[in-house]
């Protein structure tokens, strides 16, 4: 260990745990690449893990025990000292964390919103009816049924590649993947166009990277602190605590998405019916300083509307 301040040290090796899909490798790289660039000294390699999500491609995630399944073995891996740290897309992050483990950093978000993606047509609205939409989300599934009630929504499970094959292959007439995704992986041509917030709210966290450690390892947050976007941060904070109070899941088809104007955030929230029929909406402006406040306050503005009853029947 080499002493760089009064406060913490830089190691001689970091394990970076990862899940082993593309997209999942080229966020860890990334996280690698700008810590080699900030500790030279540092030996950083990644211990790429098949998750229990990745296994089970047959079956949506909300039957199987939602996108915690993608996240697990990483922990193990931080818990029994394979890993030191574990990069995740914060949108398949549970939100609530299991007893000793932390996200010490949330790095600067990609493109946060949702892309129409087809070979044959330019959006949404020039979909024929009867046309099949392949997405893997109650969140977009429930918005795309209550404005196109004419289209014919499908599961589509499997990593980026793999829904992208599924479209070529001719399954589908179109599918809504997540933008950050496609643009990273350097697939931004596949994107016809980007949905605006107001027609598909984002999912919570979507195009934002976390990195989770052990809490008992205050070093690690002091290393990684320079990853750290303070924005991004305050966005993704508000909301997953409104997910965090509606007990958000991929059982729950919800929505948040936060935005920092000047000095103060807004945000957005919606909980639907999974067929779109009732969709309940709210929105506050708070303080970009107390971004969990301003979750809470969304949240508890949804549950003031009904939000309960469709949580509890979906949740039953």
């Amino acid at each position: 260990m080499n002493q760089v301040s009064k406060s913490y040290t830089v190691p001689a090796k970091l394990v970076i745990a990862s899940r082993e899909s593309a997209l999942a490798m080229w966020q860890a790289e990334h996280i690698r690449d700008r810590l080699r660039l900030l500790y030279p000294q540092t030996a950083i390699s990644i211990f790429g893990m098949t998750t229990q999500g990745d296994q089970i491609l047959d079956v949506t995630l909300s039957k199987i025990g939602g996108k915690g399944l993608f996240v697990k073995e990483l922990e193990t891996a931080l818990e029994n000292g394979s890993a030191d740290i574990a990069v995740h897309s914060l949108k398949d992050v549970p939100m609530h964390l299991p007893e000793g483990f932390v996200l010490a950093c949330i790095g600067e978000r990609e493109d946060p919103l949702d892309a129409f993606v087809s070979n044959k047509f330019d959006n949404l609205a020039s979909l024929p009816s009867g046309s099949v939409v392949g997405t893997s989300s109650l969140r977009r599934e429930s918005q795309l049924r209550a404005r196109f009630r004419h289209l014919d929504i499908q599961p589509l499970r499997g990593n980026v590649q793999t829904r992208l094959r599924k479209l070529d292959e001719g399954q589908y007439a179109a599918i809504i993947l997540a933008a950050a995704g496609l643009k990273r992986l350097g697939l931004g041509d596949r994107i016809r166009a980007v949905i605006a917030s107001d027609d598909s709210l984002p999912a919570v966290g979507q195009g934002a990277l976390g990195i989770e450690t052990r809490a008992d390892c205050p070093d690690l947050k002091a290393l990684l602190a320079p990853l750290h976007h303070a924005d991004t941060a305050a966005c993704v904070l508000a909301e997953r605590a409104m997910s965090r109070a509606l007990a958000g899941s991929c059982q729950v088809p919800l929505g948040g998405f936060a935005e920092v104007q000047g000095d103060k955030l807004r945000m957005r929230g919606f909980v639907a019916t999974p067929n779109g029929s009732k969709i309940l909406r709210a929105e506050q402006v708070g303080s970009l300083s107390s971004p969990e406040e301003l979750g809470n306050d969304v949240a508890d503005d949804l549950l003031k509307q009904g939000a309960g009853e469709i949580l509890a029947a979906l949740n039953g």
